[in-house]
């Protein structure tokens, strides 16, 4: 069998987010937020952590602490207290606290909107920054989270295991007003079909379009079937 070309690939790569768009209509970020601060901190917490627990706990954080300004002035210990269950709570503490008092002091109080000063914030890197960029703020922009790296190299669209890399091929073969999507479907078609320890193949749409699937010996199963 011949490579596939970067074209050919592209091409298979649309017919996927064809596919996706239909089977998830409302893909959207499972984190709940209601500006790009809120998005931020739940984005931090959510390191190690599943996006249900954090959406558990950021309610009474900002019932606590309901502005940038408030959070400064906030102890570490009591904004421990409130996100011990979120795993490596005092990390993440002083990223909350510490992006608080850079957003208002070096931003003037508004959440950057370059990359590059996300990147800047403390505990904010490339994946939280894409995170800000595309469901804050609309940009276009790729997130490589665990699902989006498993499923991508699954379908074949990657070989890459450095999230970077990953999404350095990605924006290769991907339409680019997709970007953002495909984040988002990558999480929905994860948590349904392609999980990590059992992938029902069977009724999976983008069977004939994935790499992975499509050599797969599947007569005789039925959908609920792991693979």
């Amino acid at each position: 069998m011949r490579p596939e070309s970067k074209k050919d690939k592209q091409q298979r790569a649309s017919k996927i987010i064809e596919i996706l768009h239909k089977s998830y209509p409302d893909a959207k970020t499972t984190l709940d937020a209601v500006s790009p601060w809120e998005l931020l901190v739940g984005a931090i917490l959510a390191s190690q952590c599943t996006d249900e627990r954090v959406n558990k706990i950021t309610p009474q954080l900002f019932a606590a602490y309901p502005t940038i300004s408030e959070m400064t002035e906030a102890k570490l210990k009591d904004i421990e207290n409130i996100i011990r269950s979120c795993g490596i709570y005092r990390n993440k503490a002083k990223a909350i606290k510490g992006s608080a008092i850079m957003i208002l002091e070096d931003y003037g109080g508004e959440i950057p909107r370059t990359r590059e000063q996300l990147l800047s914030l403390p505990g904010v890197g490339r994946k939280i920054a894409n995170l800000i960029l595309g469901d804050a703020f609309g940009e276009q922009a790729i997130v490589v989270d665990t699902h989006c790296a498993r499923i991508s190299k699954l379908l074949g669209l990657t070989g890459e295991k450095d999230p970077a890399k990953i999404e350095e091929d990605l924006a290769v073969v991907l339409p680019e007003d997709s970007y953002t999507d495909w984040g988002h479907f990558m999480v929905y078609h994860g948590r349904s079909i392609c999980k990590a320890r059992c992938r029902d193949c069977v009724a999976c749409p983008l069977l004939r379009l994935c790499a992975y699937g499509s050599q797969q010996d599947l007569e005789g199963r039925e959908a609920g079937d792991c693979v």
